[in-house]
């Protein structure tokens, strides 16, 4: 099973559950002991056969069992080091790959790709499935042809057509949540590249998510496509929506030499913070399942596995059945979760893509949404991280998971790929202009959009004189009220725009809103009071689209199911009416001192609109596990760090207030003058579509909150001065996309 676009996202699981399943995948005689980057193999072993592994000096380090294949893979070993494996009689020193030496340029230069479903070996032996796609009516003889990657744990390298299966039941054609390199982009001129990650469909190896050696799969494959003759100037893009876009951060960290340009569209920042445990809270919903599906894809076919791995593996293409041998060798995703509820360093540096941006310096073309439902709105907080690379463009919204490909987006995607890729003028064809309100229909549940435009480029003879141009666009857009257009209520596009050249935006400003008695919320500290709440999760659904088809939240009119706070379960405060409109964008900070009842407590805190027609407009959310509470160096007024550290963590005193500060996810939104501004706090749970929280709370918590004096609670915004929505009129209550509506109710101490 997989989802449409489902994401990505996520985390912690390195290494995912491989149920028991047989396989048809072929046996080879004579053990043998192979290295990959940090971790060493055994294959072709006898089932149960044990291994000792010893280091350079021949002290013990593991043991490990081979699986019912032979298989066994001793994990988390140091680079460029050296190792012995121990069997009986056997014993073999081998060495580590290190992966930022990369093999000589005659291994690239060895392997040939033709159009169709091809096997690509990688540095350590490995071998992965990828499927190459040609433009339009033309065969590989046609080219050199501007290449795309689109580097993916989905079933990607599927070999059969996507757009001629739409509606059939077609085990070979890729996912849909593939859309980009398996339809778009051969529509569009390029010939595409699917890679399916190891451990997955037709690859060979385990899959880990986002290991070592998976990240550094994506740079063999870049300098092999490069050595092609079909592939034109010898440089290689990358691009893809969620799983495929996330990928591209870790891989253009690595810098391959050839790589041209990535335009990564939904992704996440931290596999822990930005989807995994959000706050330090468990993502028991859609994080969880989005893992156990992971898990599904990597059991063994022709018994487990993606469809068209069991359909080829039955057809007897021996390549994809020999790399199934080593499915068996995951770890224990509940073990690991239970033993790992911290932001482990050793589990998570690397598989942060954060950590790898900072290394990123192609064109890089980014989009994403404050309210994805799925990979979640932290990835902001890290995009600081590609301020050194003068040619990157960011494009922000209000939206969902599928809101990336949107027309307000998609032209200036298609430009950036055709500028920085295929060094040719950008013209969209007929074809795709013509498909826009299809393709819409298709991928984001039927929702209406606003038309794609031709490019503003189409009349340009070079693309020197047009790419000056392109680099003369703001380097970041803040797309507004995706949504309100005139195409009906929710249609994908924003009617207006923001501007800024960097992000975090250097023009906003920290402004501090005071929590008051009465549910006042107020530029300026009140006299000294408290108010309190019980932290149930019970007392509101845990979700806004609970029960529905996973696609719902794409929709033009999601049937949300935004509740409002229960009665003494939470608490409010708002503003007066706003005598001008109010624009954010960025972080915000909920500066609280607590008192709790318990020595933990899990917060949820909610920024919102209350606008005049008494309806209230969701805006963002924050969590935070006030054991959690503990804050990197890098924190700043508007952006509180938790580090989420095991050795960090400590229990809230006993009846006494604590300053515990809580991160908003950023968001950029306009406040209408005659609005008003609204936060609230209550236990997790309610306010996201797909999001669950396996939260420490049961309803007998009692919470306190002081509301001035020496400790004054209060919620920090980045409030951008001078900035208004430009005349344009507060949308209607369901517009805005990803954005619940409920009518507004008091909470119990008034706000």
């Amino acid at each position: 099973m997989h989802r449409k676009f489902a994401l990505v996202p996520v985390v912690f699981l390195l290494s995912l559950i491989a149920l028991f399943a047989g396989t048809s995948a072929a046996s080879a005689a004579g053990m043998k002991v192979r290295t990959s980057i940090g971790e060493v193999y055994v294959v072709n072993a006898k089932p149960k056969q044990q291994f000792d592994l010893f280091n350079k000096a021949g002290v013990f380090v593991k043991k490990g069992k081979a699986d019912k294949y032979g298989s066994f893979v001793f994990h988390g070993l140091r680079e460029a080091a050296k190792f012995t494996v121990r069997s009986g009689s056997f014993t073999k020193t081998v060495t580590t790959l290190k992966g930022s030496t990369p093999p000589p340029a005659s291994f690239y230069k060895k392997q040939k790709l033709v159009e169709g479903l091809n096997y690509l070996e990688m540095r350590d032996g490995i071998k992965l499935a990828v499927t190459v796609r040609l433009p339009a009516n033309k065969k590989i003889t046609d080219g050199p042809f501007p290449t795309v990657i689109e580097y993916s744990g989905y079933q990607v390298a599927a070999p059969g057509n996507l757009l001629a299966s739409l509606g059939k039941n077609d085990p070979l054609a890729p996912a849909q949540s593939t859309i980009i390199g398996g339809a778009l982009l051969p529509l569009i001129g390029f010939a595409s590249v699917s890679v399916q990650m190891r451990g997955s469909g037709c690859s060979g190896g385990h899959f880990d998510l986002f290991d070592l050696p998976t990240t550094y799969d994506g740079y063999d494959v870049i300098e092999s496509l490069a050595t092609q003759p079909w592939v034109k100037n010898g440089m290689v893009g990358m691009a893809g929506i969620s799983f495929s876009g996330i990928s591209q951060m870790f891989v253009a960290g690595t810098r391959p030499p050839h790589l041209a340009a990535i335009a990564p569209m939904s992704i996440t920042s931290d596999l822990y913070q930005g989807t995994g445990y959000p706050g330090g809270i468990f993502n028991s919903g859609f994080a969880l399942a989005w893992v156990q599906e992971r898990a599904d894809d990597a059991k063994p076919a022709p018994e487990g596995g993606q469809p068209y791995a069991r359909a080829l593996v039955k057809q007897g293409d021996k390549q994809c059945a020999e790399n199934q041998r080593m499915r068996l060798q995951t770890q224990d995703v509940l073990a690991l979760l239970s033993k790992n509820p911290y932001r482990t360093p050793k589990l998570f540096k690397y598989r942060a893509p954060d950590y790898w941006m900072s290394k990123i310096n192609v064109p890089t073309f980014l989009v994403g949404a404050f309210n994805d439902e799925q990979t979640g709105g932290r990835f902001p907080e890290s995009l600081g991280k590609l301020a050194d690379n003068d040619r990157t463009w960011l494009t922000l919204q209000n939206g969902v998971h599928v809101d990336a490909l949107g027309p307000s987006t998609v032209t200036q995607w298609f430009e950036f790929l055709k500028l920085y890729v295929a060094d040719e003028v950008p013209v969209l064809p007929q074809e795709i202009l013509g498909l826009s309100d299809v393709l819409y229909g298709q991928v984001a549940s039927g929702a209406a959009a606003l038309p794609v435009k031709q490019s503003r480029f189409a009349d340009y003879t070079s693309p020197a004189e047009a790419r000056a141009v392109f680099e003369k666009d703001p380097r970041v857009r803040l797309l507004m009220d995706n949504g309100a257009s005139d195409k009906g209520l929710g249609s994908i596009g924003a009617t207006w725009e923001l501007a800024a050249d960097q992000w975090p935006i250097s023009e906003v400003q920290p402004t501090a809103f005071y929590l008051g008695s009465g549910g006042a919320l107020a530029t300026s500290s009140p006299g000294a009071g408290t108010a309190e709440y019980t932290s149930d999760p019970k007392a509101r659904p845990e979700q806004t689209l609970a029960g529905s088809d996973e696609g719902a939240a794409w929709a033009g009119q999601p049937p949300y199911d935004w509740a409002p706070i229960a009665a003494n379960k939470g608490l409010g405060w708002a503003t007066p009416q706003l005598a001008n409109d109010v624009v954010i964008a960025g972080t915000s900070s909920f500066d609280l001192y607590l008192k709790s009842s318990a020595k933990d407590t899990d917060l949820q805190v909610t920024l919102s609109e209350i606008r005049p027609d008494g309806q209230e407009t969701y805006v963002q959310n924050g969590w935070l596990r006030a054991s959690h509470r503990k804050l990197s160096p890098e924190s700043t007024e508007l952006s509180p760090d938790p580090t989420h550290l095991a050795q960090d963590a400590a229990p809230l005193p006993a009846g006494k207030f604590t300053l515990v500060r809580i991160p908003f996810f950023p968001v950029a939104h306009a406040f209408r003058a005659g609005s008003r501004i609204r936060v609230t706090i209550e236990a997790p749970g309610g306010d996201r579509p797909r999001w669950k929280f396996a939260t420490l709370e049961n309803g007998t918590t009692k919470n306190t909150i002081s509301l001035g004096g020496a400790q004054a609670s209060k919620l920090v915004l980045p409030v951008w001065p001078g900035a208004t929505a430009k005349g344009t009129p507060l949308p209607a209550p369901t517009a805005l996309r990803g954005e619940p509506n409920r009518a507004y109710v008091a909470a119990s101490n008034g706000g």
